[in-house]
């Protein structure tokens, strides 16, 4: 499915908002494959930048908050709220997420095996709206801009315009962003143990 989606997209028959909802749901999916696919649509004119980056932005953001959402309504559960309240690796977690919960959901963010649980136990834990959101939403604009603009200058490039490769970027820059998120989760679960 994420193939054929990323293909479409990539295809050129598709009007401006439907790369928008495109790119949306592909960043549901896959969020570095939606910045590099974004990027590199971008960078050869078929989609403005500042909207490429809105509809990555606006994927990211409704994704998380999704989460968030999940896990303030799975603590209504009151069986899972029972074993999550008594289990003592529970009160660690739930120790170290609220602690400098604004740092912890900023890194979080950079983490790809970590957002998920830490999104979602976040509403769970009833972590203030404001601060999850503030946190998500920096981080967020952070990692899209940097990646969104690199992927973005070397597609545009000369030789890239000129290239029969050029749709080789995006498979390859979800490649390198793949292998730096393990790097990062790596090197942080490293210091959490």
């Amino acid at each position: 499915m994420i193939a054929e989606l990323q293909a479409w997209l990539t295809s050129g028959t598709a009007s401006l908002t439907l790369l928008c909802v495109g790119i949306v749901l592909l960043s549901y999916l896959l969020e570095d494959l939606a910045i590099a696919t974004a990027a590199t649509l971008s960078a050869h004119g078929e989609l403005p930048p500042a909207l490429a980056l809105l509809a990555i932005f606006v994927g990211i953001a409704t994704g998380d908050l999704g989460l968030y959402i999940l896990g303030h309504y799975t603590r209504r559960v009151r069986w899972l709220r029972y074993r999550a309240l008594t289990n003592s690796s529970f009160k660690v977690v739930r120790k170290k997420l609220t602690q400098r919960a604004f740092l912890n959901l900023f890194v979080i963010r950079f983490i790809p095996g970590l957002r998920t649980i830490g999104f979602t136990l976040s509403g769970f834990l009833a972590i203030s709206l404001p601060l999850f959101l503030s946190a998500v939403l920096l981080a967020t604009s952070i990692w899209t801009l940097l990646v969104f603009t690199l992927i973005y200058l070397l597609g545009s490039s000369v030789f890239m315009q000129l290239s029969e490769l050029k749709w080789g970027l995006i498979p390859l820059a979800f490649g390198v962003l793949f292998f730096m998120n393990r790097f990062l989760n790596k090197s942080f679960t490293r210091g959490v143990s």
